[in-house]
């Protein structure tokens, strides 16, 4: 496979995530109702865990989990062997920070909706100035 083909297709990850962000940052900018605007954030949110991920990983490395060796002044151990845990942990955090997020925001949504019968923004502002006259 020649070099121009292999490209975009050893980069597959990296342009999922530039298609997800896209779409999440369309999603959350353009579109007026709110439960669109939440599901736009959470497909940013994780077009960003992807990202992480995808940097977080190493060619030919292995899991940071050393074997106990008795005597360890003969052995070397070299960092470039093996993967970098904390991207991956951090993303851990992010995705039940993300599960959260999108959970308080669809039970705003609810009440949103119950209080004023729809979810465009537009008219959600325009009812609460009838509401405050």
């Amino acid at each position: 496979m020649n070099a121009s083909v292999s490209m975009p297709i050893a980069y597959a990850n990296y342009w999922v995530f530039v298609i997800l962000m896209m779409i999440g940052l369309y999603a959350i900018i353009a579109k007026k109702n709110l439960a669109k605007r939440v599901i736009g954030l959470n497909i940013l949110q994780t077009a960003v865990i992807l990202f992480f991920i995808s940097i977080g990983s190493k060619q030919q490395a292995t899991i940071p989990i050393i074997e106990h060796v008795h005597d360890i002044s003969r052995v070397a151990i070299e960092a470039r062997d093996y993967i970098n845990p904390l991207p991956h942990v951090l993303m851990l955090t992010a995705i039940v920070v993300a599960v959260a997020t999108f959970g308080v925001s669809m039970a705003l949504i609810i009440k949103i909706y119950a209080r004023y019968g729809t979810l465009e923004e537009d008219e959600i502002i325009e009812l609460s100035r009838d509401i405050e006259t």
